[in-house]
């Protein structure tokens, strides 16, 4: 099972990147194959709203914005599963999850069959601070992949304070997703 694994903070050795490593970790002792993603790294802008609010994403499936966002996008055919890993800002998912996934929606959700459609998420929140503000991003993370057609496999909100715990129980998530979706 090839399962793409996104973070998306600026700081490469926080709260986030660590989730990211505990997924990356239980993917692989499933006998899985794990890609890390830093969205941080990647140039991809925010949606132009193009036309007269849709551009060619809603039918053609592709955003005319160019950047990286284009060739990240055409590769999730190839994955099997997804792990989706934000800070927790204000409430909301960080500014480059925030860009991907707006571009994301609206190029996978009237298509025909997404890229991501009936394949597992798991979605996690990581707030590094009062941990306030986790609930209403995860809800913002469900709407998401509810409307790309992902199949939700669990939420997880992780804060320093049960950031021992929470590290085992993403691993112990994506090896149980590989494990039970590899007899697929």
């Amino acid at each position: 099972m090839n399962v793409i694994i996104f973070t998306s903070s600026p700081n490469q050795d926080g709260l986030t990147a660590a989730c990211g490593n505990a997924a990356k970790e239980g993917v692989l002792e499933a006998g899985g194959n794990a890609k890390l993603v830093n969205l941080n790294r990647q140039k991809i802008g925010h949606c132009h709203a193009c036309g007269s609010g849709w551009g060619p994403c809603r039918n053609d499936h592709e955003c005319q914005v160019q950047d990286e966002f284009q060739a990240l996008h055409a590769s999730l055919a190839g994955f099997d599963a997804f792990v989706f890993v934000t800070p927790v800002y204000f409430g909301e998912m960080s500014e480059s999850a925030k860009a991907f996934t707006d571009r994301l929606r609206r190029c996978e959700a009237f298509r025909e069959k997404s890229y991501l459609e009936g394949k597992p998420i798991i979605e996690i929140a990581a707030a590094g601070g009062s941990g306030n503000g986790l609930t209403s991003c995860l809800t913002s993370l469900e709407r998401l992949f509810l409307a790309v057609k992902a199949e939700k496999f669990d939420l997880i909100g992780v804060t320093q304070k049960n950031k021992s715990y929470k590290l085992e129980t993403i691993k112990a998530a994506a090896k149980e997703m590989v494990s039970s979706y590899k007899c697929k």
